[in-house]
């Protein structure tokens, strides 16, 4: 656009991104009046189109601030223009109704209720005050009730609610805050809440503002209250009521496995949590994941119940992100009631997360006193998003759901289309095309029909919503994981027929170059660790050092195997993996350790002949096991109720003492291994001298680190590869993590560490997604 300043000039401007749903064309409108601009803006599959006419200067800087200052909740991506011929049409600029055309645009996450809305909630002289549905512009579900593209009210769980007439002007008012939001709503056209209460408990049933109430009242009599999200059900109950909590432990079986809780805000928070400037950022951003905190080793005057989080120092804290949950927590003025919440997600362990009406009451029966319901359906499951932040105020995504998908991942190479199924734990799918891959939301494990249905629901409204089509599907190599099958039975629906299996820490390590923007011309030393993993030799891999680009992986060095007694067996008894690991170094039984005292005799006979005879023992490099080993090794914990527990156990004790000493445990380094046995033997050699168990657990820490260190030196040495990628689930050891980087980082090395993309499995379809694309152009 090189016309003088004063003179008339006309463009059509296409804009990409994520500009849908968040205000944008309100936003175009009121920057066009102001800069005396006429044209039009109007939705399409693609994204926005505008057709802009003015003076030169006018229309300059309309498209510069089209990019610079989009709506809060919008990211744009690509801001394309093109001149036309001045047409001298009238001064009005005008926002038309959405196009159907081909293309794809970007809805964006559901996000926390914004500020105003919240002042609204809270202002009896408002229409909306107490409305529990009460959302606009910039706040308010997205993901969760969206059935298709374009982002419009008909595509919504939305579309079943008409508008009143005085939503529908607010609605069709370019200058009001709920212009074509699309779930705007109010007390008499909107959803509606509803208590449910349990059969034979003698509850009555109640609705509105009667059902609100009631439900605060049973939180507050320590009563177990399902509650209908954005995303789901969750579990709730009163934090500070011990009775309360165990009986929800009880009734979920959820073992000794951290609850998450909601608090009121962000003082009550600092009243049971040490919080960082950086974690109270993410507390109180638009995306209000559950952020994990330091907890207070002596609370002010609030406490929690023992059976929140037993045995962990850490609090998974999250503050309220719906109206609903905000009233639940109490407006100013009302009665008192619970400041902090157990919430914890509505389902059986080892199920998805409920989300429809009439199954949460036969599913969630006998685990709830009472449902506190809604008919605004949920299109997608969606479960709370989990981080940690990082000494350096980083964040490290361990769950990535609501608040972050259908957000796409920008690619630093192009795939062809295609669908990726992660794995058998923490899964979550990604679909992928050209330069962009949307990971789906968290599902879970694997392990039932129930999950793998919602795996297949998930699929289909990713790509609804992406407007991908699969020509392939890329899965673990495993023969037995569930997804691994699910992948054959899809493929045989696309144009390439068979599945592309990708190894499963080569996926990992391809999900942590590609967040990085890696274009796969150079390789990286890959550091994958976590707890289970099918190698290329048919044995459990876990302890891999790779050298890694997007086509292949070779493996540099791996941790010594030790038996796996038992497989999942084994893994829920940590005392006989340390056993195992004692067998493999050729190291004694001694009733003295911890390790042995816990096993009876008859199973210390059974697990003896086991090894022997290698009955039932797959060999594993698991360095997730390793740690479960220690943990129970040095007494910390010897039979897990939850995935890692040991491991986030051994890591606790050792936080408490990593400033102690500078101490570490070598492990034997030889061409190819990293042998635990010398490590073993001096910390048993500490262990029987008296030396506190924290101190063994930093020291063990200390020594991972320094061989990580070592063998990444070898391999620069070797190969010249300078940049090293941490990824796989032990990496969510925050101390492991840190220690590593930081002596990585001292080396000389560039360290590539997980952001937003999970370390855990939760990020291996994005590896999968990437590797398969390679795989396939190379053929």
């Amino acid at each position: 656009m090189t016309a003088p300043a004063t003179q008339a000039v006309r463009c059509r401007v296409t804009v990409r991104g994520t500009v849908q749903g968040v205000g944008f064309r309100p936003f175009v409108h009121r920057l066009a009046t102001d800069l005396a601009l006429s044209g039009f803006v109007s939705n399409t599959a693609s994204g926005v189109l505008i057709e802009v006419e003015g003076l030169a200067e006018g229309v300059a800087r309309f498209c510069d601030r089209l990019a610079t200052q989009p709506p809060p909740l919008a990211a744009v991506t690509d801001v394309g223009v093109e001149d036309l011929p001045a047409t001298g049409a009238d001064d009005t600029f005008t926002i038309r109704a959405t196009e159907r055309s081909p293309g794809r645009t970007q809805l964006p996450p559901d996000t926390a209720t914004c500020a105003d809305c919240l002042r609204e909630l809270a202002d009896p002289a408002d229409r909306r005050h107490r409305h529990p549905f009460v959302t606009c512009t910039h706040c308010g579900p997205r993901f969760t009730i969206a059935t298709g593209m374009p982002y419009d009210r008909a595509l919504t769980t939305m579309g079943g609610f008409p508008m009143c007439p005085a939503c529908a002007r607010e609605y069709g008012d370019p200058a009001d805050r709920r212009f074509h939001a699309q779930p705007v709503a109010c007390p008499y056209c909107g959803p509606r809440l509803r208590l449910v209460p349990a059969a034979g408990s003698g509850l009555r049933p109640a609705r509105d503002a009667d059902a609100l109430a009631a439900a605060r009242t049973l939180l507050a009599a320590g009563r177990i209250l399902a509650v209908k999200g954005l995303g789901g059900y969750h579990l709730a109950c009163d934090a500070t009521d011990a009775a309360a909590v165990d009986t929800l432990r009880a009734r979920k079986e959820r073992g000794g496995k951290p609850f998450a809780v909601m608090c009121a805000d962000l003082d009550v928070v600092r009243s049971i949590a040490e919080v960082s400037a950086a974690e109270r950022t993410a507390l109180t951003g638009s995306r209000r994941p559950i952020v994990l905190l330091r907890r207070h080793e002596r609370a002010a005057h609030l406490r929690l119940a023992d059976g929140v989080c037993p045995g962990s120092p850490h609090l998974g804290v999250m503050l309220p992100y719906t109206p609903v949950h905000t009233l639940l927590l109490g407006l100013p003025g009302d009665p008192p009631g619970p400041r902090v919440l157990v919430m914890t997600s509505g389902n059986r362990s080892g199920e998805p997360i409920v989300t429809d009406d009439e199954e949460a009451l036969t599913r969630l029966d006998g685990l709830a006193d009472a449902w506190l319901a809604h008919d605004r359906v949920i299109a997608s499951p969606c479960d709370d998003s989990l981080l940690r932040v990082r000494a350096d105020g980083t964040e490290q995504v361990l769950r990535r759901s609501r608040g972050y998908v259908p957000r796409p991942l920008r690619l630093p190479v192009v795939v062809r289309p295609a669908l990726a199924v992660g794995g058998d734990l923490k899964n979550a799918l990604c679909v992928g095309e050209g330069d962009q891959a949307w990971l789906g939301p968290h599902i879970g494990d694997m392990g039932d029909l129930t999950t793998l249905e919602a795996a297949q629901r998930a699929e289909r409204h990713i790509r609804r919503l992406s407007g991908v089509t699969p020509e392939l599907v890329a899965a673990d190599r495993h023969p037995g994981y569930y997804s691994s099958r699910w992948a054959h039975r899809r493929a045989t629906q696309l144009p390439c027929p068979t599945p592309v299996f990708v190894q499963h820490h080569h996926a990992h390590i391809a999900s942590a170059m590609a967040e990085h923007g890696l274009d796969g011309t150079t390789p990286v030393i890959g550091v994958a660790f976590d707890g289970t993993g099918y190698g290329d030799d048919g044995t459990v891999w876990g302890g891999e050092i790779l050298l890694a680009d997007y086509t292949g992986a070779r493996r540099f060095a791996h941790l010594f195997p030790a038996p796996l007694p038992g497989g999942d067996a084994g893994v829920a008894n940590p005392c006989r993996l340390a056993l195992a690991r004692l067998w493999a170094a050729g190291m004694p039984w001694d009733r003295d350790l911890p390790c042995v005292a816990a096993c009876s005799p008859v199973e210390l006979t059974v697990l003896e002949r086991q090894l022997t005879r290698g009955v039932a023992c797959v060999a594993t490099s698991s360095m997730g096991r390793l740690f479960d080993a220690v943990s129970s090794l040095v007494g910390v914990c010897h039979r897990a109720g939850y995935e890692a527990q040991a491991a986030l156990e051994l890591e606790a004790a050792a936080v408490s003492a990593r400033d102690a000493d500078t101490s570490a445990y070598a492990f034997g380094i030889t061409s190819g291994t990293c042998d635990p046995a010398p490590a073993l033997m001096a910390l048993v050699a500490d262990l029987r001298r008296g030396a506190p168990v924290p101190l063994l657990a930093a020291r063990f820490h200390r020594g991972v680190a320094q061989a990580v260190a070592e063998i990444c030196r070898r391999a620069r040495r070797d190969t010249g590869v300078a940049t090293v990628a941490l990824s796989g689930g032990v990496f969510a050891n925050a101390l492991l993590e840190e220690e590593c980087t930081r002596l990585l980082a001292q080396d000389g090395f560039a360290v590539l560490r997980h952001a937003e993309v999970p370390p855990n499995d939760g990020g291996l379809a994005l590896g999968q997604l990437v590797v398969a694309a390679h795989e396939r152009q190379e053929e």
